[in-house]
């Protein structure tokens, strides 16, 4: 039986919906993105429609490639308000290319692996959020089972240390750099869009406007995925949104002795990185480089992931 997930009207609410009821297997689109053809001609499949084909919460996976390269990692812009975690800024290569999905994993495609949601604010199209770290991890583990892939994580739990291992073709989340040179996109301003003008809620900052969800414009609420302008490699919403999770540890001294090739952070410290900024965050804590941390057991308001596995 396909997948017939139910949907809302309107606005999102809270808990307003009636619970998902999902069965099958997601089946995963992968889009080889040429970065010089988005530049020039933007996101299209239909080169007759000048209206790009977007994601949307009811798709299988749309994953993108994302090649390796070398970037400058950190607040490079010296962006005052920039807090010290973001500091040195550092050349980092990202030796192998991989696939990271197009947007934030939605409520729907969760539900159809998971068969619950434990999001606040309901909606097919929006990202899941309020869920852990280790839910997020589960999440990649059993996508890959269901695509007969081999699973990354093993020893979740509470009282382990999680390990993952970068061999296996399963989904995971990114790591931190990963996720930042995805976020780029080959740009080293503020957002993908350009750089900021305006670090709080209003005026709306215009590049912020552009890129992504943010207290400015997102009427304290998430949106639905793959609303606002894709970056040069065709990623949704790595500016605001909701956050997302990374598989780093997290340490505020850590980009002072890094490695420069594929860091995948420091050992257990207790929390874990997140990245993108929220709906409700002001612009300045969207930048590329902005980096905090959460505790991985512990669900948060506005936490979501994406998903990322090998070439």
């Amino acid at each position: 039986m396909p997948f017939r997930p139910q949907h809302c009207r309107g606005p999102p609410t809270m808990k307003s919906c009636p619970p998902f009821s999902a069965s099958g297997s997601f089946k995963v689109t992968i889009r080889l993105v040429v970065l010089a053809l988005l530049l020039s001609a933007g996101c299209t499949e239909d080169k007759e429609d000048d209206n790009p084909v977007v994601p949307s919460g009811n798709d299988p996976f749309s994953m993108v490639l994302i090649p390796a390269g070398t970037f400058a990692m950190g607040n490079v812009t010296d962006h005052p308000r920039g807090l010290p975690g973001e500091k040195p800024a550092h050349d980092v290569t990202i030796s192998q290319a991989f696939l990271m999905s197009a947007t934030e994993v939605t409520q729907a495609q969760y539900v159809a692996v998971m068969g619950e949601n434990p999001s606040e604010y309901i909606g097919d199209d929006l990202p899941v959020e309020y869920l852990t770290w280790y839910e997020a991890a589960d999440f990649c583990n059993r996508l890959s089972l269901q695509e007969g892939r081999d699973t990354c994580y093993t020893n979740l739990g509470l009282s382990k240390t999680a390990v993952c291992d970068f061999s296996a073709n399963g989904y995971r989340l990114p790591t931190e750099a990963e996720w930042e040179y995805a976020c780029r996109g080959g740009t080293d301003t503020d957002f993908h869009t350009g750089n900021m003008t305006n670090p709080d809620c209003t005026p709306v900052d215009a590049e912020m406007d552009l890129a992504g969800w943010y207290c400015g414009n997102a009427n304290d609420s998430p949106r639905a995925v793959a609303q606002k302008q894709a970056n040069a490699y065709g990623l949704y919403d790595m500016h605001g949104n909701v956050w997302e999770m990374c598989w780093d540890a997290y340490d505020g001294s850590y980009y002072s002795s890094s490695p420069n090739t594929d860091p995948r952070g420091p050992t257990e410290t207790g929390s874990r990185v997140i990245r993108s900024g929220a709906f409700f965050h002001y612009a300045v804590f969207c930048r590329s480089s902005f980096r905090h941390s959460f505790i991985p057991h512990k669900r948060t308001k506005g936490l979501g992931f994406r998903v990322v596995r090998r070439q």
